[in-house]
């Protein structure tokens, strides 16, 4: 049982990156889906939330209108498109799933304090590097 995130690379800036999240011994159906990064000296922060109940779908202010999450329920794979890219989304970048009937307030919560808190699943994390 795990998660897999793939998909980062070096990209120039304004350039686009599509990040995958794969999971393997479950499904995603019931679980919130979190995509988060980390730069380097800085806290892990949220940056968007998909919520399998209802397929709703939040972001960090800053991601807003550049970034889209979707899923595919077959494939288990929850997608962060990352679009216009800026050398300070520079990080790595984290999934993580977390178990519950109500995945669309855990996303909700997410956004509205941006506490990360307690996952049930967290993938391995994929660097992505915004440079000229």
């Amino acid at each position: 049982v795990q998660l897999q995130a793939s998909g980062g690379g070096l990209v120039q800036p304004g350039g686009s990156l599509r990040l995958s999240c794969t999971a393997s011994g479950f499904t995603l159906d019931y679980y919130a889906v979190g995509w988060f990064r980390q730069a380097p000296g800085k806290e892990r922060e949220w940056v968007s939330c998909i919520s399998s109940s209802d397929g709703s779908t939040y972001y960090a202010d800053s991601m807003k209108g550049r970034f889209t999450v979707s899923a595919d329920s077959a494939k288990s794979t929850v997608y962060l498109q990352m679009n216009s890219l800026k050398t300070e989304d520079t990080a790595i970048y984290y999934c993580a799933a977390d178990r519950g009937l109500r995945t669309r307030s855990r996303c909700r919560s997410l956004a509205m304090t941006g506490r990360i808190g307690t996952f049930d699943y967290w993938g391995q994390g994929t660097l992505v590097t915004v440079s000229s």
